[in-house]
């Protein structure tokens, strides 16, 4: 016989104690043991090859921001040059409206002016209607 049952000890291994409820904190810690051994943790990546991903990302990010700069320094001489040349227009065509409302202003006075002047031709020549009238009804009586 076996040293086990010399003692008095049976074969069988003793009943095993009735099952209790397990508890929620039990289940949510049994579970998460259970993952853990189903799936590896991932390893954390090496302290270079973070640093190296970072540098990256700011050489991108260093790139990036030069080309907005260049960018906006391009559109700033455009819209400098647009707006001179803009203001320059404007300021031109305000010499071109003031010279042609002086040459308006001056063709209506001499325009005025000729008018004066053939109403009082007009006048004048009415006058000499009836002068060239008696001239032409005298000279008739003449011959």
């Amino acid at each position: 016989m076996e040293p086990a049952t010399a003692a008095g000890e049976s074969p069988d291994p003793p009943p095993s104690p009735p099952p209790e409820e397990p508890s929620p904190e039990d289940t949510y810690s049994s579970s998460a043991s259970a993952r853990a051994a189903q799936a590896p943790a991932p390893e954390p990546p090496a302290a270079r090859e973070v640093a190296a991903a970072m540098q990256a990302v700011e050489r991108d990010a260093a790139a990036i921001a030069e080309s907005y700069a260049s960018l906006f320094a391009s559109l700033r001489v455009a819209l400098s040059n647009v707006t001179s040349t803009s203001a320059e227009n404007i300021e031109c065509l305000g010499d071109v409206v003031g010279r042609l409302q002086e040459s308006a202003l001056e063709a209506s006075s001499k325009g005025n002016k000729y008018i004066n002047s053939c109403l009082r031709l007009n006048e004048e020549m009415r006058g000499m209607e009836s002068l060239a009238m008696q001239l032409f009804y005298g000279r008739m009586l003449i011959h």
